[in-house]
């Protein structure tokens, strides 16, 4: 690996920089979704400052991990073998964020669909902290492969730490529009979280050595947004008529 900062003067520098900068905001879109759903659950003017926080803090997790680059690597070497598959640390990263995000998703669509008010005062002065590790953990798990392919596609570090910059900047700034609207509709929250409940079966699926193209699952989640975003406009222009003339 080459720590050039020159490179980033050259058209091919610029080319890396510019594709990796796209695959991280690509590869971070259950990110923003994840981060949008967690900073919903705290009081309005605390929401900001835990998405800038959290993704501030889970930036310095990613450039730490792409400085860390041969622990990052040997991740993928077998730790221990259990039923004839070796399970290596990257496989059991995956399967611990993957289980978490079943479970975290599955409690909050189990909440909206029953109607529970767990909102004291109490209970959002302790979840500002546990938001901001929360969004941290996930970050490293979500952003555990796209290190990897970072690595993988170039081998100069300033490219490499700048994407990441780059595309950690672009969610900031997207993170606050995505959370008002996901929070303000309740069927695309669900939606969201029935997204998330899937990535955590994929990567469930991951670590346990069967690989899966995510593609499959974004697919399937901008075809349900299209729907509700349709719904959406539907129940707009109807609302707008007035029950009478619908």
């Amino acid at each position: 690996m080459d720590f050039d900062i020159s490179v980033l003067l050259t058209t091919d520098g610029l080319i890396a920089l510019l594709t990796l900068s796209i695959l991280e905001i690509v590869l971070g879109i259950d990110n923003i979704i994840f981060i949008s759903l967690l900073s919903g659950e705290l009081p309005e003017h605390q929401r900001n400052r835990a998405r800038i926080i959290g993704l501030g803090l889970a930036m310095f997790t990613r450039v730490a991990l792409l400085l860390s680059l041969s622990w990052v690597m040997s991740l993928n070497q077998p730790w221990f073998t259990l039923a004839d598959h070796s399970f290596s640390g990257r496989d059991l990263v995956l399967l611990l964020g993957g289980l978490y995000l079943i479970y975290k998703s599955s409690a909050e669509v189990f909440k909206l669909v029953e109607l529970r008010d767990t909102s004291t005062e109490h209970v959002k002065v302790a979840s500002f902290f546990s938001v901001i590790v929360q969004i941290v953990w996930i970050d490293i798990v979500l952003s555990l492969d796209s290190v990897i392919t970072a690595l993988g596609m170039s081998n100069q570090i300033p490219i490499m730490v700048l994407a990441v910059v780059f595309a950690v900047l672009i969610m900031m700034f997207a993170s606050g529009p995505i959370s008002a609207f996901v929070n303000k509709h309740t069927s695309v929250k669900v939606m969201a979280l029935v997204f998330l409940a899937m990535v955590g079966i994929v990567l469930v699926i991951e670590g346990m050595g069967t690989h899966i193209n995510k593609n499959y699952v974004y697919a399937a989640m901008f075809f349900s947004l299209l729907v509700e975003s349709l719904n959406l406009r539907m129940r707009r222009n109807v609302n707008k008529r007035g029950p009478g003339q619908a």
